[in-house]
């Protein structure tokens, strides 16, 4: 493959990775959004970053079959359409319900984007090039989060809504498809070479599961965090939110010396990073340099995650089944963000009487330690594999 045709796809990769990078357009102006719609709980105010998850875990067991039928290509356009429209007819109409189904509607390119990108990955690279490659998407995530929420927190410091006119990103990222991307066709399925999982997938997609769960919790609660001086600045929290996913960029670049360093526990040491962010946000709430290194822990632990085990399940089953191992381990993350706003805040209810940020983050660091135990277990029954124990 030439130079120029690797970078064109690299190019596609990234416009991709700045669709998923949508999902959390609105997270730095949850907080204005919560006060302007004051009837509306605020675990559903919430669920606006994390209900696409839901239709994504949907939309990517479908796309692991449809890429059978439809090529990658069509299917990654659709979603930079869907995703520039939904996020664009909110501006126009004041409805907390119409934001709510643009959201929900937003998770078909959420699903597709997040399935296919490591799809394309595993399409045209292999090997250590595909690891590189794929942190190089990693990083792109990170990027995407760092425009979205950082240009997404100044555009809605005087009205939210002005949040929403980052979305024009679907667009731009439609035309780049358009125009870099080759026209492959759809998978072939052969005798050798069929749509199956295995047990590696599945257990992987747990774990992803459980680490967005815990996760999550930093972009959902971050806004609506920040006291004293700090209290509903939502350049603050737009900051935040992009030193969160500035440092994914970072965590994606290196993947593979962290990779070498960690070996096959890569994964749970991915976790136990949230961990640390995750007590600096509870001990610091109204400190911005401890705030930012909550953030930078916390994004960290997903810079490394997510390359690590789409790397893991990708290596796990034959080419032709990429996409499928993706979009289970796709499932297992949108699960568990979807879950988390409501399960949590009932959790810290029950527990503490009460809900609140700190006391959400505070369970999240318990749990998050307690799976990345789960996951050290795990990756030490398995026998060290050829792409550095990722």
């Amino acid at each position: 493959m030439s130079r120029s045709k690797k970078l064109k796809i690299i190019i596609t990769i990234v416009c991709i990775s700045f669709i998923q990078g949508l999902q959390y357009c609105v997270s730095p102006v949850l907080g204005q959004i919560s006060e302007h719609y004051r009837n509306v709980d605020v675990s559903l105010v919430q669920m606006l970053i994390t209900v696409p998850s839901l239709v994504s875990v949907f939309v990517a067991v479908m796309s692991g079959w449809l890429v059978v039928k439809i090529s990658k290509k069509k299917l990654l356009l659709f979603a930079g359409l869907t995703a520039g429209v939904t996020g664009f007819i909110p501006l126009f109409i004041d409805s907390f319900p119409l934001l709510f189904a643009a959201r929900t509607v937003y998770g078909i390119s959420l699903g597709l984007a997040t399935t296919l990108n490591t799809a394309v990955v595993a399409e045209f690279f292999e090997g250590d090039e595909r690891v590189a490659v794929m942190g190089i998407q990693g990083a792109s995530v990170g990027a995407g989060m760092v425009v979205v929420t950082t240009a997404g927190g100044w555009l809605g410091t005087g009205d939210f809504r002005g949040s929403y006119l980052i979305n024009i990103i679907g667009f731009i990222a439609l035309i780049l498809i358009a125009v870099c991307l080759p026209e492959t066709g759809t998978v072939k399925v052969t005798n050798t070479e069929k749509i199956r999982l295995n047990k590696e997938v599945f257990t992987a997609s747990v774990f992803g599961m459980l680490e967005f769960f815990f996760l999550i919790t930093f972009t959902t609660n971050i806004a609506m965090h920040l006291s004293g001086p700090l209290a509903g600045n939502t350049a603050v929290s737009g900051n935040l939110t992009g030193v969160f996913s500035g440092i994914q960029i970072i965590a994606g670049l290196v993947l593979g010396a962290v990779a070498k360093i960690t070996k096959k526990f890569t994964m749970p040491a991915a976790m136990l990073s949230f961990c640390i962010g995750a007590l600096l946000l509870v001990l610091f709430p109204s400190n911005v340099v401890m705030l930012m290194a909550g953030a930078v822990f916390c994004g960290f632990s997903q810079g490394i995650f997510i390359p690590s085990g789409m790397v893991a399940v990708a290596n796990a089953v034959p080419a032709a089944a990429a996409a499928m191992a993706s979009a289970c381990f796709t499932c297992g993350t949108s699960l568990g963000q979807f879950l988390s706003p409501s399960v949590l805040n009932t959790v810290s209810r029950t527990v503490f009487g009460e809900v609140t940020t700190t006391n959400v983050y505070l369970i999240s660091a318990i749990g998050m330690g307690i799976s990345a135990v789960l996951a050290f277990i795990w990756k030490a029954d398995k026998s060290k594999n050829k792409n550095g124990g990722i």
